[in-house]
């Protein structure tokens, strides 16, 4: 008798309220008033109401410590902040999945409290000119959903993920190597390409990479690594277009030397070395 006789208390404290089209009270005695408030936080996060569903779902948790719906209304919560997308709403949604893992870690629903907190890293992630302190807390997030979920049925979200993030650290260090490059800092452009090719195998744009890789092998003098770098990029990446300026590389690199002057006791005459 106690839940269904709270349901109409119910309705007037929660924001969401009975009427203006949102979800109207059910018949008393058919369904728990738990149930009622879970039902009421869920329509409102598929109807994009982030403020209304924290309501409902908050007051559920504070007033049914013991409900089965309290995992799901933990998660709603977050949820509900990442919908709402600010920079702020994305750390609060964080903190909601963080602590769900820690008390909770044991749950069947914690790999999607993972996956939900390491997409919030990944929302926080500023360009590639910027700092990258998100950048590496999401790829850390990754990792760990990865190596704790494997059989997680999120996996393939968070690998589309990983490749984001990924992407994002090695266009970072790739476009810092173009700076150091253009600006004849050879060894500094050479560190950070270096680093990418051996870190970042998959990295997305990986034919610029190796072309500037060619471009600095030659500027410092070592042909050798310069030659296979342009013919590993028109191998893997006939399409690029940085293919057209390899190609350029590797034709003039094939000319023979020019002829090496001889001193003779009778003259300066010219021979082929």
């Amino acid at each position: 008798m106690r839940h269904w006789l709270m349901i109409p208390a119910l309705c007037a404290m929660v924001a969401a309220g009975c009427g203006g089209g949102k979800k109207p009270l059910p018949v008393a005695g058919s369904m728990d008033a738990d149930k009622f408030l879970y039902e009421g936080g869920a329509d409102a996060l598929k109807r994009r109401k982030w403020l209304e569903a924290r309501e409902y779902f908050r007051r559920l948790i504070d007033t049914y410590p013991r409900s089965q719906y309290r995992v799901e209304a933990k998660l709603g919560i977050g949820d509900s902040y990442l919908g709402e997308g600010r920079s702020d709403s994305l750390v609060l949604g964080a903190n909601e999945f963080r602590e769900f893992l820690t008390l909770a870690p044991l749950s069947e629903r914690a790999d999607y409290a993972q996956y939900r907190l390491a997409y919030s890293q990944v929302r926080q992630m500023l360009g590639p000119q910027r700092d990258q302190t998100a950048t590496r807390e999401a790829l850390r997030e990754l990792e760990r959903f990865k190596q704790n979920y494997p059989k997680s049925k999120h996996m393939k979200e968070a690998d589309t993920l990983y490749r984001q993030a990924r992407d994002r650290l090695s266009d970072h260090e790739y476009q810092v190597g173009v700076f150091h490059f253009r600006n004849r800092l050879y060894m500094g452009a050479l560190a950070r390409f270096v680093k990418v090719m051996d870190e970042d195998p998959n990295y997305t744009r990986k034919d610029g990479l190796i072309f500037y890789l060619g471009e600095t092998y030659s500027r410092i003098l070592r042909p050798v690594e310069a030659k296979a770098m342009y013919e590993l990029l028109l191998k893997d990446y006939p399409k690029s277009k940085f293919a057209r300026d390899a190609k350029k590389r590797l034709a003039v690199s094939a000319k023979p030397a020019p002829p090496v002057k001889k001193e003779t006791t009778s003259g300066v005459v010219f021979r082929n070395p």
